[in-house]
């Protein structure tokens, strides 16, 4: 099964609620392999710390634990050993094609992209916002294991 890898710029808000709402929706994947399932951030500004207490919260209200994330950055193996790579937004799409090693195998594209559409980034607005994020993600994330082939 493919790895992939959920990516927005802080790896707080949008790409941990894709990580968390991905691995609730392929949770009784049982066919060959686990599915590697991670998120990160084209930045290092919040390397370490747990996701936003508004992403946790949201996730929380579906029945998704995403408390136990730590943000990360993008680092070079990443390109090699995540298949699918999936930017939230145009900008993040950017950034990764620009920081990919020569000789990246991983495809790389965005979350949303039938059509494509860039995932708001909620961080300085309200609640209101983590929800509409929750929706598009969910709806992303299905697409994203159907495509797959996984059963959710």
């Amino acid at each position: 099964m493919p790895a992939v890898l959920f990516v927005c710029l802080g790896n707080i808000c949008r790409s941990p609620l894709a990580e968390g709402v991905f691995r609730h929706l392929t949770r009784h994947h049982r066919a060959g392999e686990p599915l590697v399932i991670d998120s990160a951030g084209t930045g290092a500004w919040h390397q370490g710390e747990a996701p936003d207490p508004r992403s946790v919260a949201i996730a929380a209200r579906h029945g998704i634990d995403i408390s136990r994330q730590r943000a990360r950055q993008v680092v070079g193996a990443d390109f090699s050993r995540f298949d699918l790579i999936l930017a939230m937004d145009g900008s993040n799409l950017s950034d990764l094609r620009r920081m990919a090693p020569s000789g990246a195998t991983a495809t790389l594209r965005l979350f949303l992209d039938t059509p494509p559409q860039d995932v708001p980034d909620p961080y300085y607005g309200g609640p209101s916002g983590f929800e509409a994020v929750f929706r598009l993600v969910e709806g992303g994330a299905r697409r994203v294991a159907a495509e797959l082939g996984v059963a959710v």
